[in-house]
Parts: structure tokens; C-alpha cells; sequence
């Protein structure tokens, strides 16, 4: 009974804690385990330890009293003194929003059935309506290189036809003069207007994202909401909201406006009011706004309002033209002239009524500003990112194919192949994100943690395709000017990288530090339990019965969950995760197997590190980013896979969604290796190694052949190549270089063959010439090539010369220009607006 007993019992263990089985499963199959050794071996020195230790630990959990006091007690206390300290403002930002799919990845089992149960994004008529006529219409009227080098701004037309087709109120409901459009639409739109200009995007992304409109609907009053919103639907109002200062950008706790509650004279009356001084910077929209959004630090010394003193932060709402307030000259922010600028406001009183919501939510304006950027950062920013994605893309594949060097394409070099696949799969990856997350906001939920990674991975890979594309355009990506497609979205990508959460702060604190609070299930309930404060004495923890017992049941969960992951990850390791059933198709079920194994592995070593580390996490960034970015590339592989499914799992695009997935692998992989390379416990990190790679590291990047593969199907006229750049803005008006592009791309594609007739005939001696214009019409005439032939070469050359030309300045005109993109005077430059 020796050997076979040992295995019989690591066996039972084993398939127990993988299961994740009950408390009374495990008392049962242990009992009926012990009486089998007992039947055999008798009452032996073994099945006595046994029965000692089954009486001794199992038997005691199922008496709930004896285990608080005996167990669970002490454990609380402990936990006490090695939780993290929370501050409220973090606290707030760590509790905002819902949990989606993120959640099922933090549980280290995810259920698959539900990802791809989720609904395909779609569009209404009404949507698709807008999109095909007010949306392509002022595409169409876009000069992004008037806009940035000779307006520096937007011409007053394109502001009259932003307000009149309801721009502004993408989000607003239909009760109040909005368009009332989904997550997705709102995606849409601002993908294709940001693929034509990022001054444009910006201009309809704020008001739709983190602006009054938002707040107001979630939280304002019915008085706020008839009064503003209507207006704010038509374009009679133009809002912004101010947030960041000079000493609070990532860190709001640290703002020095404040705001005094005192009793003031409002149109002629006496009001209980708001004393505010502010000092705001980085505001978009502020030079032309209206009416402004402000965040402040909120105190009652006089007890006007309740019994507290720091209120804490509060969000109100306040006209433009009230004494006090004045809007500073405009910010340039990366020679794109989107409206932004700094506000100051000195002793200027409002009533307490314009507090957004009303003065019961007044110290609730954290909150609400998280909340709501749990929805509006998963929008605007990764679609603007994604809309200079899909234009490099689109315009990459085409140009590779008809830029030549050495006599051939130079999308036929091993190292534009690549470039060409990163490019490919980098967008593709990023649409599949950005399409994952709009629809899960459409399904009600407020995403906080998977906006975060949907931000900062949209935003940085977006960063990373842009320096691909310049560096494959050469020569015609860095000469500004009208033929110039790229340089202005290359320089626009640190804007998208640090507003509304700047990238290294959510990558190193948000992504993992809220996830682990939010999307663990059990944490945040241990955590909201122990912190609870005797309601007698507030300076002592509460003890009760109640408490102990909501403890309890977080902390036996949790050991029952981290046991369970424990012992799941080393079978998926050595099983390679292939004893996982789904019910999915070859190709899928692959990489959802693998997905499922570095799931359970990520939550074993994020229970591990916050055991290990405790409240030391918090100042171990590198670790936390790096837990931040498995959780990321889980999220993300799941999403690619998703949006494959979502396209009818097209086969040509397999070779595109492979290469995103063994890149989410490898990733997820490097990341594991660096948290193990830098553990500060090292036996811990040897052990942790051996259960999560027990045969070494053998996931790799993309190969060569598939970076071939990925290259000709985006340098092609392709499905794959058309399916990438859904979206985008490829109609043929004048000044769409993409239309351009693609008109010279199947042009030369035409002449390709008849070209290699010349070259053939060149390489013969019998035709000479040193363009092909004159080879070609060399061949012509001794009959080599026909008329028609002659006709496609030609017009092939025409096109191609077309979209490699760059622009060229006289001196003086390029002096005269450069001084009039230096930033004016703010009304100078925007009183047609007004």
C-alpha cells in the first residue's frame, strides 16, 4: 500500500483542489480515503497520523464557532497589520466602475462560453446613417494640413457643420436633443475622423468623453440635465472640463483648487454658495468653451452644509462668463491645434445648486469622474489610436508595394516583411480590443480595468505601429506638407500616450493594482472586512460577530481558491494546458487552452506575490506593471480571438490573427520570466519557475514565414487587406492620399507583369530606356507590348510617381508659414467660433 497509497492520495488531493471542491466534498472523499488505508492496513502507525490529522484540522472547520475564534480570529488580526493603507481618493478609484471579462481571467478558469456568447458589434440604421452621410461628408471636407500649419484651427464652417449635425451629442439621449448612439458607433465615428485628422477627433472625442455631458447624465439633476443638455446637444454650449493643475495630474489627491462654502450674492440674492480659486492647465476646448467642468477640493469650516470639514473632491458645473474666471492663452501640445489651454478662476462664488447633482453629491466627484472614465477612456483614445492604425496600414501595404528600390518593391525585403507584419498584426490586435471592450460598455458595463488596459495598449501599440510606418515611408514620412499622411499622426501619439491616465502610471499601478482589488474574487471582500471600524470606538477595528463571519468566508474561499490554482497550474504546465475541454474549433481551441493555463498561473502568482510582498506591492511597480501586463495580454488574446469568431472566421485572415496570438503568448511569457527574473524572495521565484515553465521557455515570436504570409495579404488588394481597414476613410475625393494610395496599388499590380516583359526584353539588349515611360514606349514600338498594354504601364507610372512625391517650399513661404502656426492670441484665433 506503500507506493499506490502516496499516489492514490496525491491523486485525490490533486483532483480535489483542481475542482476546487467544497469544504464538505473534501471532509467526504478524505474520510472515505482514510477508512479505504484503515480497511488494509489496519490501525497502523499511518492510518492513525491519519484519522489524527483528519480530526484534528478537517473536522474542527465544520464547527463555524470554534473555527472564528480558533482560526479565523487570529488570521484577521494578522491581516490587519500587514493590509496596505487606502486613502479614500484611492479607494474610490479602485471601487469605480464594473468588472467584466477581466474578472474570469483573475479567477484562473475563464469560461469561454461567455466570451463568445458576448453579441457582435453592430450598428443601427440610424448609426450607419450618420456614419455613410454627416460622418464620410466632413471627412471629406478635412484639410489637416490647412488645420495644423496655416489655420491653426478648425474653419468656421467645419465648427458650423460639427454643431448642426450633432457632433457634440454622440452620447446624449434622444429625450434631449441627442443622438443617443452606442459604445461602438461612438467608436466608429471617431475612428474614421481621427484617421483624417487628430485636431478633428479630439474636437468631437472631448465633449462625447469626459466632459459635462457625461457627468450630467449619470449623476445631474433633472433641473441640470433639462437646462444643459439640450444645448449642449445642439452646439449652443461647448464644453470642457477641468481636471489637471500644475501640481495634479495622475495624482488628483494632490490639487490645490479649493472651493469654501460661505454665503454669497447671486443674481442679487442671498445664496448658500462656493468660494473657488483654481488654477487649471491642459484643458481641451477651454479657449472656446462655454461652460466648464471643475473638479476641486471642497471644505465647510462652518458647518453649512454637515458635519464635516473636507468635503473632498466635488465636481460643479459653471458658465464661462461669470466674474473671475479667465481662460488662458492656448497650450501647442505636439504641433497639433486642437483648442486646449490652461483656466484660472480668483474668489469666484457659485451656488451650491450647481454642483453637478446637487450638493448631496457633493465629496462624490472622484467617484464620479472615475465612473465615468470606466467608460469614455475605453473610447476616445483607442480610437484614436486605431483610426491612425487602419491609415498606416492601408496606406503601408500599398506603399511597400509600389515604392521601389533595387529594381523591385521593396515589400519584397525580408525586412520590410516584418515591418509589414508588425504593422498588420499590431492593428489588428488593437481594433480586436477596442471592439471587445465598446461592446461589453454597450452591455451595460462600466469596464474600469479593462478600459485601462484598452487605453494603454491601444495607445502603445499605436506608438509602435506609427514608428513602423515612418521608418518603412523613409524620406516621404518625414517631409511635411499636403502629400504628408503620416508625420502629423507620428507626432500626435504622445498626446493619446499621456492624457486621461498617463500610460506608465496605469500600466505600473492601474492595470494590476485596481484588478487585483476588483477582479480577484475574494480579495476586496477580505479587504472591506477587516477594515470595518467599531461603530462605538472609530479608532478600533470592529470585532463583531458579523464581521468576523464575512471575513471568514472571504479567507476560506480564497485558501480554497489559491490551493486550487496552485495545484492547477502545475497540471496545466506539464499538460500544456491540452486536458482542458471546450467545445470550440481546431484552430481556437488551441489557443484558449493555452490561454486558460497562464490564466491559472497568473492568479497563483498574483495570490503568491500579494502574500509575499503584502503592502510593499504598492511600491514594487515593475512587478505590479508586470502582473498588469499578463492580465493584459490574456485580455487581449481573448479579444483577438473574439473578433476572428465575430468575422465569420474568415481562413484568410488566419495567418493575421496567428501571429497576434503567438505574439499575446510571448508577451504574456516575457512577463512572467522578468516578475520571476526580479522576485525579491528567490527560493520562492526557483519554485514558482519550475510550476510555471517545469520544461523551460518555449514560446516564441511570430517566424519569418508568417511575417511573409501577413505582408503579401496587406501589399495585396486582398479581403484581409480591405476586412483591416474597415472603418477607415478610403472614399476618392481630392486629398485623400489613402484613395490615392490604393488607386496606385492596383494600378501597378496590373502593370507588374507587363513590366517583367520589358525587363526581359531590357536584360535581352533589344530595348533600351532609363525610365520605364521610355521603356515602355520603347517596347511599343517594336511591338513587344501592345497599345493597351502600353496604356496600363503608363498610367501605372503616373499613379505610383503620384504618391511617392513629396512636397517642396520656397524659403519664404515656409518662413511665413511656420510664423503663423506660432500660437496666437486665443480669440484672435477663435472668435469666429464664439
Amino acid at each position: 500500500m506503500g507506493w499506490f497509497g502516496l499516489f492514490a492520495f496525491l491523486t485525490i488531493i490533486s483532483v480535489l483542489s483542481y475542482q476546487r471542491a467544497s469544504l464538505n466534498v473534501w471532509t467526504l472523499a478524505l474520510a472515505i480515503f482514510f477508512a479505504f488505508v484503515s480497511r488494509f492496513t489496519g490501525f497502523s502507525v499511518l492510518s492513525i497520523c491519519l484519522w489524527i490529522l483528519f480530526f484534528v484540522i478537517f473536522i474542527p472547520l465544520h464547527f463555524s464557532s470554534l473555527r472564528y475564534r480558533v482560526i479565523t480570529l487570529p488570521i484577521l488580526r494578522f491581516y490587519r497589520k500587514s493590509m496596505p493603507t487606502m486613502s479614500r481618493t484611492e479607494r474610490e478609484a479602485l471601487t469605480a466602475g464594473t468588472v467584466g471579462w477581466e474578472g474570469e481571467l483573475f479567477k484562473g478558469n475563464p469560461d469561454w462560453e461567455k466570451l463568445f456568447a458576448l453579441p457582435k458589434p453592430s450598428l443601427s440604421i440610424e448609426e450607419k446613417s450618420f456614419i455613410e452621410g454627416p460622418v464620410e461628408s466632413l471627412c471629406a471636407m478635412i484639410d489637416d494640413w490647412d488645420i495644423t500649419h496655416n489655420l491653426a484651427d478648425l474653419p468656421p464652417k467645419m465648427w458650423e457643420f460639427l454643431k448642426k449635425e450633432g457632433f457634440f451629442s454622440l452620447i446624449i439621449p434622444k429625450q434631449y436633443g441627442g443622438k443617443e448612439f452606442s459604445a461602438y458607433a461612438h467608436s466608429q465615428i471617431l475612428l474614421k475622423v481621427y484617421g483624417r485628422s487628430t485636431t478633428v477627433g479630439s474636437t468631437i472625442a472631448v465633449p462625447n468623453s469626459l466632459g459635462p455631458a457625461e457627468l450630467l447624465l449619470h449623476y445631474g439633476t433633472e433641473d441640470q440635465k433639462n437646462y444643459y443638455l439640450p444645448r449642449l446637444a445642439r452646439g449652443e454650449e461647448i464644453p470642457c472640463f477641468a481636471l489637471t493643475g500644475p501640481e495634479a495630474g495622475s495624482d488628483a489627491g494632490a490639487m490645490t483648487d479649493t472651493g469654501v462654502v460661505c454665503w454669497g450674492e447671486h443674481n442679487g440674492e442671498k445664496v448658500l454658495g462656493i468660494r473657488l480659486n483654481f488654477n487649471k492647465r491642459y484643458i481641451t476646448l477651454a479657449p472656446i468653451a462655454t461652460v466648464i467642468g471643475l473638479a476641486f477640493k471642497m471644505y465647510d469650516p462652518d458647518h453649512l452644509l454637515g458635519k464635516h470639514e473636507d468635503i473632498g473632491i466635488t465636481c460643479a458645473l459653471i458658465p464661462r462668463n461669470i466674474p473671475g474666471i479667465s481662460i488662458g492663452r492656448r497650450h501647442y501640445p505636439a504641433s497639433i491645434v486642437f483648442q486646449n489651454g490652461p483656466i484660472h478662476g480668483k474668489d469666484i462664488f457659485i451656488p451650491v445648486d450647481w454642483i453637478i447633482g446637487g450638493p448631496e453629491m457633493a465629496g462624490h466627484g472622484w467617484r464620479m469622474l472615475m465612473e465615468c472614465l470606466a467608460s469614455g477612456r475605453a473610447i476616445s483614445l483607442p480610437a484614436s489610436g486605431i483610426g491612425g492604425a487602419k491609415a498606416f496600414a492601408f496606406a503601408s501595404g500599398a506603399y511597400a508595394r509600389v515604392r521601389r528600390q533595387f529594381g523591385v518593391p521593396i515589400s519584397r525585403f525580408e525586412g520590410i516583411e516584418q515591418v509589414l507584419a508588425r504593422i498588420t498584426g499590431y492593428t489588428y490586435i488593437m481594433d480586436a480590443t477596442r471592439t471587445f471592450t465598446a461592446v461589453m460598455i454597450d452591455q451595460g458595463a462600466r469596464p474600469a480595468v479593462a478600459s485601462a488596459i484598452t487605453k494603454y495598449h491601444v495607445t502603445e501599440l499605436g506608438r509602435l505601429l506609427a514608428v513602423d510606418a515612418m521608418d518603412l515611408h523613409g524620406g516621404k514620412g518625414i517631409c511635411l506638407g499636403p502629400k504628408n499622411y503620416l508625420a502629423r499622426f507620428y507626432e500626435s501619439v504622445p498626446i493619446s500616450i499621456t492624457v486621461e491616465g498617463a500610460n506608465i502610471l496605469t500600466r505600473c499601478l492601474i492595470i494590476f493594482g485596481q484588478g487585483a482589488m476588483r477582479c480577484h474574487p475574494y480579495l476586496f471582500a477580505e479587504y472591506e472586512a477587516a477594515r470595518q471600524k467599531n461603530p462605538q470606538d472609530k479608532s478600533k477595528f470592529c470585532e463583531d460577530k458579523e464581521t468576523i463571519i464575512a471575513f471568514d468566508k472571504a479567507f476560506m474561499g480564497h485558501l480554497n481558491f489559491a490551493f486550487g490554482n496552485m495545484i492547477r497550474t502545475i497540471v496545466l504546465s506539464l499538460t500544456s494546458g491540452r486536458i482542458v475541454k471546450l467545445q470550440s474549433q481546431p484552430f481556437e481551441k488551441r489557443y484558449l487552452q493555452l490561454a486558460t493555463r497562464f490564466s491559472s498561473a497568473f492568479a497563483m502568482l498574483a495570490d503568491v506575490s500579494i502574500l509575499v510582498l503584502g503592502s510593499s506591492l504598492k511600491r514594487k511597480e515593475n512587478i505590479s506593471g508586470r502582473l498588469g501586463d499578463i492580465l493584459s495580454y490574456l485580455y487581449i488574446l481573448s479579444a483577438t480571438l473574439k473578433h476572428y469568431n465575430d468575422q465569420d472566421r474568415n481562413t484568410d485572415d488566419i495567418p493575421i490573427v496567428e501571429w497576434a496570438c503567438q505574439t499575446c503568448l510571448f508577451r504574456i511569457q516575457e512577463a512572467f520570466d522578468e516578475i520571476l527574473k526580479n522576485f525579491p524572495n528567490r527560493w520562492i521565484a526557483g519554485i514558482l519557475r519550475i510550476m510555471i515553465f517545469p520544461y523551460g521557455q518555449h514560446f516564441s515570436k511570430p517566424n519569418d514565414q508568417l511575417d511573409h504570409q501577413i505582408a503579401q495579404l496587406i501589399s495585396s488588394p486582398t479581403s484581409s487587406r480591405y476586412r483591416l481597414a474597415e472603418g477607415a476613410f478610403l472614399s476618392n475625393v481630392p486629398g485623400n492620399m489613402l484613395s490615392l494610395l490604393e488607386d496606385a496599388l492596383i494600378k501597378s499590380i496590373q502593370a507588374e507583369p507587363i513590366e517583367k516583359t520589358i525587363k526581359t526584353a531590357i536584360q535581352d539588349r533589344v530595348i533600351r530606356g532609363s525610365t520605364i515611360d521610355e521603356q515602355a514606349k520603347t517596347a511599343y514600338a517594336q511591338n513587344i507590348i501592345s497599345k493597351e498594354q502600353l496604356t496600363i504601364v503608363l498610367e501605372a507610372e503616373e499613379a505610383r510617381l503620384k504618391v511617392i512625391a513629396v512636397d517642396d517650399f520656397a524659403t519664404e513661404d515656409l518662413a511665413r508659414n511656420i510664423k503663423k502656426t506660432s500660437i496666437k492670441d486665443t480669440y484672435a484665433t477663435t472668435r469666429s467660433t464664439e
